[in-house]
């Protein structure tokens, strides 16, 4: 009988056992979660998840799933196969799984210098401006003139465009935003629709095309899994501005859909500065099975800004709400209608290989009317991009190709606004120019990360790039000679080597040598003649960089120091030729010696309560090695363009019963206007806050609500400068783009969980 009895439990308990294989994963990026803990609540069995971010278990029930740098999570396993999304921490941003597009890994063993803003970073401060949120980052640095006009440098790259972006390389999650032409624009973009930015500093990535400013990539928002939702986000402030986000969130068992179409509009504090944008927004993904995924993302932009421009000194200390004369009476406006819509497909073939690739295609079409002339825009572009990932134990590597062709075309009017009366704007006349122009990049890139020991990790990557592009001029004006050329820089072959090593549990060190290029736009290929000049060379330049991610005082105390030096040859300059009309040059080359600290300190952490303090600083030693222009060596002076240092701290705090609020300071150091250093900006600081209210009124409703001031103590300072301006038929350069004086905006926020 006993034989017997145990025969029949041992046949049953086998019986019942089941296999239950399942996933972790990253919520934002979809990435693998190495090494998460798995705890059956009941007994404390505990399991961990593979290289893969796989698992597998034998008893259904309640789970505890952790990982450091991500927010517990309690799950209920019912079924085979699920997928487990973990939310990061913010507290404990080092231990991030970053870059979903390349080998996963956590921040802080990350060989580069690397920044994560995070959904709570965007969400406590106000949501309208990206400037806001990235100048909080050491190192980045947006001016922003208006709305719709920013530039953004990256440790000083970038700094010599007078206009935009560039130099600086970004992409929306795996779909390129970076033109063939090496111009940027990411402000366009609903900061709502984000979950995170990652930020990489230098060249310090072969597999992003080894820009040389560095890498930024925008993630949207997933939905998360058995759960559905709909929220609203209503916001009003100062000079009319009214913002409006609608957001539907449905996930199922393997499948998740977020939408979110936002609106927003300002009068804006200048003359001429009115603003209308209205965006939707997608992102769906599909795990088909253990093996494979699917997704589908898309954007579209609708914009018309209106363009202040930039005014003289004596306007901005006088009557900086005033916009510049000839831009003020053309009525200059941009109205730009741009998407993007990618498929990507993510396939393990083993445990040891998965394939990434993703499709995807961009259309963009403007139109500009400028004081000097009326521009329009049509912009098409298809790509690829696709890699296999590497896992052999010790050895980690991937290798792939990124292929897109840009289709422009641009024609240029007269605009005929002095001809008519005051008050009628721009008037489109004759064709002045008609241009196509057929643009190629090219991408093949390997990185490998080798560990050494447990403490000590090498990492090797490469990038060769080939860029080219094909222009024809359909102007046949009779005035100028025809532009119809082309030209193909030659390939560029950008080596990347890193070393992280682990020198207690809680300091980790890395350094980084890493060579990095930006091609030369369109307009900085053509002489004054306007033929192509065949010898404009891309930038190259070489980053080094050390340094360090820790955690002190029981992880309160997280630290990130870094110091770099990047040398720039082949500096590309604007050099002005009319009004608002410019060529490139190769002048010289630029040193930038930088130091960058950030961190948190956690003030105090309960149930009820919690009070954190955020800070950054940046010093720039940024200067001209050798730039000689005509008869003026500027060798020596500092890099035009970038202010010597800047400074933020943020205190934060949350409590139980649904208050919580920020107080955020910023310094900016004075900025030199021109390459001769006779003219700076002054120093200045900023000072913004927020404060808020949410309540979970039951099961399915939530409601925040929210107030903000903008610069507290009303300073007056310049948001933008244009650098190196030259005032023609008498009048005054235009240097200066005021920035706004104290403002307010206030809003809720109402969410309602369907499920």
């Amino acid at each position: 009988m006993l034989l017997f009895s145990i025969s029949i439990f041992i046949f049953f308990t086998g019986f019942s056992q089941q296999k239950i294989s399942g996933k972790v994963i990253d919520l934002d990026t979809n990435a693998p979660i190495s090494k998460a803990s798995i705890v059956l609540k009941n007994n404390r069995d505990t399991i961990y998840t593979n290289n893969q971010g796989q698992f597998e278990i034998y008893a259904l029930g309640t789970y505890m799933v952790k990982k450091s740098g991500y927010l517990d999570k309690e799950i209920t396993i019912l079924k085979n196969n699920p997928i487990v999304q973990l939310q990061i921490n913010p507290s404990e941003l080092n231990e991030v799984v970053i870059n979903a597009n390349q080998i996963p890994k956590t921040l802080n063993t990350s060989y580069a210098s690397y920044e994560v803003i995070s959904s709570q970073d965007i969400q406590q401060n106000n949501s309208i401006n990206f400037a806001t949120i990235l100048n909080q980052v050491p190192g980045i640095f947006m001016q922003n003139g208006a709305l719709n006009t920013n530039r953004i440098t990256i440790r000083g790259i970038g700094s010599r465009q007078l206009y935009g972006t560039s130099k600086i390389r970004a992409y929306f999650n795996d779909i390129p935003l970076t033109t063939g032409n090496s111009e940027t624009t990411i402000e366009d973009f609903e900061l709502g629709a984000l979950s995170r930015i990652e930020i990489i500093k230098g060249s310090g990535s072969s597999i992003y095309g080894a820009g040389l400013g560095g890498t930024i990539n925008l993630i949207p928002k997933t939905a998360i899994f058995n759960e559905t939702k709909i929220q609203n986000t209503s916001t009003i402030g100062s000079f009319g501005v009214f913002k409006d986000v609608i957001e539907f969130s449905s996930g199922y068992k393997n499948t998740s859909l977020n939408a979110i179409y936002s609106h927003t509009q300002s009068d804006g504090y200048r003359a001429n500065s009115a603003y209308n944008r209205k965006t939707i927004t997608l992102n769906a993904n599909h795990f088909i099975d253990e093996q494979n995924e699917i997704s589908l993302l898309g954007s579209f932009v609708d914009l018309k800004g209106y363009i202040p421009s930039s005014i003289n000194e004596n306007t901005f200390l006088n009557a900086p709400e005033s916009a510049a004369f000839s831009w003020a009476q053309s009525k200059g406006y941009e109205d730009t209608k741009r998407s993007i819509l990618g498929l990507s497909w993510h396939h393990q073939y083993r445990k040891t290989i998965l394939q990434k690739t993703s499709v995807f295609t961009s259309l963009k079409n403007a139109y500009e009317p400028r004081p000097f002339n009326i521009l329009s825009e049509n912009l098409s572009a298809l790509g690829i991009r696709s890699r296999l990932l590497g896992d052999l134990g010790k050895l980690k590597w991937t290798v792939g190709i990124e292929f897109f062709t840009d289709f422009y075309k641009w024609k240029t009017f007269e605009n005929l606004y002095q001809n008519y009366p005051s008050g009628t704007g721009s008037v489109q006349g004759d064709m002045l120019t008609n241009f196509k122009e057929k643009r190629h990049y090219f991408n093949i890139f390997m990185e490998s990360n080798y560990a050494i020991n447990h403490d000590t990790e090498v990492s090797f990557g490469l990038n060769l790039n080939k860029t080219s592009y094909k222009l024809h001029d359909y102007s046949n004006n009779g005035t100028n000679p025809n532009q119809t050329g082309s030209y193909g820089f030659k390939s560029i072959l950008s080596p990347t080597f890193g070393l992280t090593h682990a020198l207690s549990r809680n300091i980790k060190l890395y350094s980084n040598i890493s060579h990095g290029f930006s091609p030369p736009t369109t307009t900085e290929t053509l002489l004054p003649d306007g033929l192509i000049n065949p010898d404009i060379k891309p930038e190259t330049g070489w980053n080094l960089e050390i340094g360090s991610r820790s955690v002190f005082f029981n992880n309160r105390l997280r630290l990130n120091v870094s110091a770099f030096q990047l040398n720039i040859s082949n500096l590309l300059v604007a050099k002005r030729t009319g009004n608002d009309e410019y060529i490139g040059l190769n002048a010289g080359k630029t040193q930038h010696n930088g130091f960058e600290l950030s961190g948190n300190f956690q003030w105090l952490k309960n149930k009820n309560y919690k009070l954190n303090t955020d800070f950054s600083y940046t010093l720039n030693h940024f200067k001209f090695k050798d730039y000689v222009d005509g008869d003026n060596d500027y060798s020596g002076n500092d890099l035009t363009g970038v202010p010597n240092h800047t400074f933020n701290m943020s205190l934060i705090f949350n409590t139980a019963f649904g208050i919580y609020g920020n107080i955020n300071f910023q310094n900016i150091g004075s900025i030199p206007i021109t390459d001769s250093n006779s003219l700076y900006t002054s120093s200045y600081s900023l000072t913004h806050f927020k404060v808020g209210w949410q309540k979970k009124l039951n099961k399915k409703l939530n409601i925040n609500i929210f107030l903000g001031l903008n610069n507290i103590f009303d300073t007056a300072y310049a948001s933008q400068i244009l650098i190196n301006a030259t005032g023609f038929n008498g009048a005054l350069p235009r240097y200066y783009y005021p920035g706004n004086p104290i403002n307010y905006y206030s809003g809720f926020n109402v969410t309602y969980n369907i499920n």
